[in-house]
């Protein structure tokens, strides 16, 4: 009798976990009520986890997470790393008919060719987040952060490629260049703007945002969707891509190695290559769609803003963050130092 029990609980459970989708994502990137939609077309329970940077994500799954996630949410430079390191599964296309729908320059990226692993998100830039109130004009350079003459506190992003671009950016250099002396320069002037006075540190996520938002920080580097939702609830927010220009990023899903729930896994990716889901995604990120059937169904306003869609003139400007292989390391190194001291 004990083992029947026993047995008709581990049935039990598997059962449950076998009607449930574990996500793990950036913060503020998924509107509650396409989870709702999921949840109800298809009677998965839906749990989410968060992240702030593509380095917590994978330190997370290297501590267990890649089996207890069904779907994670990287960036497009951290994707070489996730399969060469066998913690993603290739992804099974045939349940994933939506496919079709992306746009035709997110079909077999440079970061992972013929789709195998990733399928895309979502895509925006970063810039610098601005109080309008506070400032005489939009700032035009990366000096409102970086020049030590410069006024106005300041909060700088928790993430090592993002940040490390901007600094190579406004230094004159890529944000993917390889040449050691350029990395460490960069690395130098962000531990430079670190210890300023007029400095908030570090901040992952939406956490700089919500500085600007409160008026505790004038200037917050960010992700263009999080200054642009801000700027609908206040006024005096305002983002910008300074002159000496930034960082471009895809965002992908993915699913882990050993997903305990890769059925789900694969619905949710086709669900969210929905035409209309993708848009409704969209509408309330903020961040452009790489659903190329999504964009009938985007707010109008928003395929006109350049903050979401940027110009020809600024995606001059805009740099992809490239995988660098074993080059890797020169950022992780500079950026151990800029964070320790």
């Amino acid at each position: 009798m004990k083992r029947l029990v026993m047995l008709l609980v581990l049935l039990s459970a598997a059962f449950a976990q076998n009607k449930e989708l574990r996500l793990f994502i950036w913060s503020e990137y998924i509107d509650p009520a396409i989870v709702a939609s999921f949840e109800k077309q298809f009677g998965y329970k839906v749990k989410i986890d968060l992240y702030e940077s593509n380095e917590e994500m994978l330190a997370k799954l290297q501590a267990g997470g890649v089996s207890q996630y069904d779907l994670i949410v990287p960036s497009d430079f951290i994707v070489p790393t996730l399969i060469q390191l066998k913690v993603v599964q290739p992804l099974n296309q045939s349940k994933i008919p939506n496919l079709k729908n992306l746009d035709a320059k997110f079909k077999s990226p440079p970061f992972d060719a013929g789709n195998k692993y990733t399928v895309a998100y979502q895509w925006g830039s970063v810039g610098l987040m601005y109080r309008k109130d506070k400032v005489k004009a939009p700032p035009a350079s990366w000096s409102v952060i970086f020049d030590p003459k410069g006024a106005g506190s300041f909060v700088l992003m928790d993430s090592v490629r993002e940040m490390m671009g901007v600094a190579l950016r406004y230094q004159g250099q890529s944000a993917n260049s390889k040449n050691p002396k350029a990395v460490q320069a960069a690395g130098k002037l962000l531990l430079a703007a670190k210890k300023a006075k007029r400095s908030l540190g570090f901040e992952g996520g939406v956490g700089g945002k919500n500085k600007v938002v409160a008026g505790t920080a004038i200037y917050a580097v960010v992700y263009n969707g999080d200054a642009i939702k801000a700027a609908d609830e206040n006024p005096n927010v305002g983002f910008v891509v300074p002159k000496e220009g930034s960082t471009l990023f895809v965002d992908n899903m993915a699913i882990p190695a050993k997903a305990p729930n890769v059925e789900a896994a694969h619905k949710f990716i086709n669900f969210i290559l929905d035409p209309k889901i993708g848009a409704q995604l969209s509408n309330f990120n903020r961040y452009a769609t790489p659903n190329a059937a999504a964009k009938p169904f985007i707010t109008p306003a928003d395929l006109k803003n350049t903050a979401i869609y940027p110009t020809p003139e600024v995606m001059k400007k805009l740099e992809f963050i490239l995988d660098l292989g074993k080059d890797t390391r020169l950022y992780d190194e500079t950026w151990t130092t800029v964070k320790s001291r």
